[in-house]
């Protein structure tokens, strides 16, 4: 008898011990899978695209949506940007786009005003997520980053293609489109390198000029449309040019001096109007008998591309264009 009761308190031993154990593992994989679930929780949340961005910029620091629904553009370099991305805008000053982006003056987009003057009724109606100013339009930052986040993205004429690819870049980490950005950017770029290669293998020197109702304007390296000598490669007729926007006044006569190999021409009156084309004001002795002119190498720039827009991925893209052609 106390040999059966010792084996029956065994056995309950051992059943007792199986069962705990076997309630230990239960527990410890139970433990085991909801710390695997939280874990990719974790990971789903520390994974998730941000939903704005901070952008430094010339005049400021801004918080930016990212993919923001209703965008106004102030400057036809960043439209130029956003329609070769793909990227639809609400409203842009609508009075004097150039042809190549005609497709905005339809009543599709809202008319933002000027370039220089904001309609700051219609944008308030509109209630816009985002705004982007550049230089003609940069005296209403203050007032326009009232209505909505505002962002400068014009280019630095003193660092021409390093500006312009992060601006590039910031529009695309903005709209989500980085790599197209960038591949549209690789493609603007090797296209610069082939008007560097060409300009290397020329020993001509260039002068740039505005022309405006009959005045004539130089502008050298660091200036507005400096692009051509510190980025292509063409070497400055005059390096001591005075680097402004509005460029130095000269007369016929120093064209003459500095017998330029390649003059070229950027027609002001062709934008906004006028009777002295550039052709009409260059018909000169002192201008016909540079090496330019003798030589065929006049070249009328468009002035759409360099004076109205410029900065945007087609602008560059055609500048570096005319240049190819004209060196060639």
């Amino acid at each position: 008898m106390k040999r059966i009761v010792f084996f029956l308190s065994i056995l309950g031993l051992l059943i007792f011990t199986a069962a705990c154990g076997s309630s230990s593992e239960e527990t410890k994989a139970s433990s085991n899978s909801s710390t695997d679930d939280t874990t990719t929780e974790t990971e789903e949340v520390s994974g998730d695209a941000p939903t704005e961005i901070e952008v430094e910029h010339e005049l400021g620091t801004t918080t930016v949506p990212v993919n923001p629904e209703k965008v106004i553009v102030f400057d036809y370099g960043t439209l130029e940007t956003l329609n070769e991305l793909g990227v639809e805008v609400t409203g842009v000053p609508q009075g004097n786009l150039p042809p190549h982006l005609e497709k905005y003056e339809s009543s599709s987009y809202e008319n933002a005003g000027t370039l220089f003057e904001p309609d700051f009724e219609k944008l308030a109606t509109i209630e816009p997520d985002l705004i982007i100013v550049s230089g003609r339009s940069s005296k209403a930052y203050e007032e326009l980053s009232e209505l909505a986040p505002t962002i400068y993205m014009g280019v630095d004429a003193t660092n021409y293609l390093e500006s312009f690819q992060a601006n590039v870049k910031t529009l695309g980490k903005i709209f989500s489109m980085e790599d197209k950005a960038q591949e549209k950017l690789d493609e603007v770029m090797a296209s610069i390198d082939e008007v560097k290669s060409a300009a290397a293998s020329t020993e001509g020197k260039g002068l740039i000029i505005l022309t405006n109702d009959g005045s004539v304007s130089a502008y050298g390296p660091g200036s507005r449309f400096g692009f051509i000598h510190d980025e292509l490669g063409i070497t400055p007729v005059d390096d001591t040019i005075e680097a402004s926007n509005h460029g130095q006044s000269i007369g016929f006569e120093y064209i003459a001096e500095k017998n330029p190999d390649y003059l070229f021409v950027v027609d002001r009156n062709t934008i906004v109007g006028g009777e002295a084309s550039a052709a009409k004001t260059l018909d000169n002795d002192l201008v016909n008998g540079t090496n330019a002119a003798k030589n065929d190498n006049i070249v009328y720039l468009d002035p759409y591309y360099w004076y109205v827009s410029g900065g945007g991925l087609t602008s560059v893209q055609e500048m570096a264009n005319q240049i190819k052609q004209a060196i060639q």
